[in-house]
């Protein structure tokens, strides 16, 4: 039915699948993290500029 050249083939294309979604949704999670940081900080700023006047 499959050879062993087929079968580790098949093998490493499921474990690149994997490994890409990981990332993805690593990536994801730590964009999201910085974008609201940064937004945080953005509006803290405001905040403070607005005190002072």
């Amino acid at each position: 039915m499959f050879e062993f050249q087929q079968y580790l083939g098949f093998l490493l294309f499921l474990t690149i699948l994997t490994i890409g979604f990981w990332l993805m949704i690593f990536l994801v999670g730590f964009v999201h993290y910085w974008l609201g940081g940064a937004i945080m900080e953005l509006i803290k700023e405001k905040r403070n500029k607005n005190k002072e006047e």
